[in-house]
């Protein structure tokens, strides 16, 4: 499974940008995730997205950011707004599957990254 980010860019505070992910395949897809990673620290949950549509968001990023699926099942988008200089970071998508019918649990994978940077 490959997993693709793309949309980061630099950007200044207030500004808005559109991070887009795919993956390569949707037989047993499950959830989509945003994770993001800033220097010397541990990388956390943004923004997921269930297969249901049910969706958690990362309490400082509430009211300004919105994950969304695509028209196809296998792309995730997040689109980010009045951006800080703290969003700063490496953005990460992560995919869950269900790797065969029945099974118990599910496999993740992620993409290379995409990095956001935003000037005060």
């Amino acid at each position: 499974v490959r997993v693709v980010e793309s949309g980061g860019d630099l950007v200044q505070a207030g500004g808005s940008l559109r991070l887009s992910c795919a993956a390569s395949g949707t037989i047993g897809l499950n959830t989509m995730s945003w994770y993001r990673q800033a220097p010397g620290q541990n990388r956390v949950l943004v923004a997921r997205i269930t297969d249901s549509g049910n969706t958690t968001y990362e309490d400082s990023v509430k009211g300004r950011f919105t994950i969304s699926r695509g028209e196809a099942a296998n792309t995730v988008f997040l689109q980010m707004n009045s951006l800080r200089p703290e969003d700063t970071a490496a953005y990460y998508c992560n995919v869950l599957y269900r790797p065969y019918s029945g099974a118990t649990y599910l496999a993740p994978y992620w993409g290379q990254g995409t990095q956001v940077t935003v000037s005060s």
